[in-house]
């Protein structure tokens, strides 16, 4: 799915209830209550395409980036949840039972409770959902109870506002809007039941096991998984999973990995983890032979069919994972670019398939430098940050205006490399990265 026909998509289902609403036929309220239906709208919309844009659907993602899709679920969720806040304050109608002759309810807003209490108690739910969901990532959170928890709640209070907009929304007395918000809430659900049921069902299918575990550096351990009955996974180069290793697929016990493999490596899949304190820390307790599953692929950090006379790969710390992949991929497939990987962290001891990387620097198109910020007493590489000093030497001649630069790592690194790189010529176009952390 191509980006302009997704927002294209996202923008007609958010607005297509105000418009079935202006063709009702119902008389228009005063201003300030059709600003109150107006937003109760917009905010159920929204929610309702949240589960659409947060379900990992590769036709949707695998054109626009799940990095994209995922910022743009934060953002429009911040609109509604502001347009679901302040809608109740915004009536100005008396909050009646219907009078006689005003069988349209222009006057009134209904004030029978057993059409509000849905409303009422999703609007209590709804601060706390937020705050929840703004949790991610905090010690003591895991991320496989915060996703249930996000998904189960989202569809509690959806179910709520369904019932809330049916019962006591003046619109959705007419057919076709009722419908569409039955329809769109069939469509939210079904696209729950698919993340939590039908894809932990199709896993179980497609099971792999590990094939060995080992450390690479300082923190930090190569998985090796093989599949179990089946040929493996199409992916390419630089694409992520959700890796599930000892649990159920239905536990959803599950995290995003990406794969430090090459897809002409074989079938056996590859990650790179680094220890951060939740699952990963008993990565050296695992066995071979462990169940495992994987969902996926993901991701748009891949070279692909793009165009480029030349390959730079610019990594921080354990975001070097996937463009390992990308440099074995490249080696393998025998690619004539010349390809430069910059490799930063902070000690030696933490720099993961060092012997590995420094054979393939060996070949005439290849070039690997390595970036530490706390070197040892004698260290003959680059030292400090990647800034624009160290790449305006790398990277500062026009020729390299055409290469493509992939770039992994913390936030604050990918927006300083790319300012920098922008700084130093380089076109924004040819600039690659994802960013999955977000404010």
């Amino acid at each position: 799915m191509a980006p302009r026909l997704l927002l294209a998509i996202c923008v007609c289902v958010i607005f297509l209830p105000l418009g079935l609403a202006a063709t009702s036929g119902l008389r228009p309220r005063s201003f300030w209550d059709e600003l109150a239906s107006g937003a109760a709208m917009l905010a159920f919309s929204i929610f309702l395409l949240e589960f659409a844009l947060s379900g990992r659907f590769r036709p949707i993602t695998g054109r626009v980036g799940m990095d994209v899709t995922m910022r743009v679920h934060q953002l429009i969720a911040r609109t509604a949840l502001v347009a679901a806040l302040v809608h109740p304050f915004l009536y100005r109608a008396e909050w009646n039972p219907p009078y006689p002759w005003d069988v349209t309810r222009i006057e009134t807003v209904t004030a029978n409770i057993g059409a509000l209490w849905s409303g009422m108690l999703a609007w209590v739910l709804l601060p706390p959902f937020v705050v929840l969901a703004i949790m991610r990532g905090r010690p003591n959170y895991t991320y496989e109870a915060w996703r249930f928890g996000h998904g189960a709640g989202a569809l509690v209070i959806c179910g709520l506002v369904l019932h809330h907009t049916l019962s006591a929304g003046r619109y959705a007395s007419a057919p076709f809007l009722a419908g569409f918000w039955i329809v769109l809430s069939a469509l939210a659900l079904a696209s729950f039941l698919w993340i939590y049921l039908a894809v932990p069902l199709l896993q179980l299918r497609r099971p792999w096991r590990v094939e060995k575990i080992r450390p690479v550096a300082e923190r930090i351990w190569q998985v090796e998984i093989t599949p179990d009955g089946h040929r493996g996974l199409d992916y390419e180069a630089g694409q992520f999973v959700w890796l599930n290793i000892g649990h159920s697929p239905f536990g959803h016990r599950e995290n995003p990995f990406s794969i430090s493999s090459a897809p002409r490596s074989g079938a056996n899949l590859q990650f790179l983890i680094k220890e951060l304190g939740d699952f990963t820390s008993s990565l050296g307790t695992i066995r071979p032979g462990t169940r495992a599953y994987v969902d996926g692929p993901h991701g748009t950090l891949t070279i692909g069919a793009r165009e480029a006379t030349g390959i730079a790969l610019i990594a921080g710390g354990i975001g070097v994972a996937p463009l390992i992949g990308i440099l074995r991929q490249l080696a393998l497939a025998d690619d004539p670019r010349p390809r430069i990987l910059v490799y930063a962290d902070r000690t030696p001891k933490q720099l993961a398939y060092r012997p590995e990387l420094e054979v393939l620097a060996r070949k005439a198109n290849t070039e690997v430098v390595f970036v530490l910020s706390e070197p040892p007493p004698g260290w003959s590489g680059e030292s400090g940050l990647i800034d624009r000093a160290l790449l305006g030497r790398m990277f500062g001649r026009a020729e390299h205006h055409d290469w493509l630069f992939v770039l992994c790592g913390p936030p604050q690194m990918l927006a300083s490399v790319e300012d920098a790189l922008v700084g130093i010529g380089v076109p924004a176009s040819r600039i690659l990265s994802e960013r999955f952390d977000y404010d």
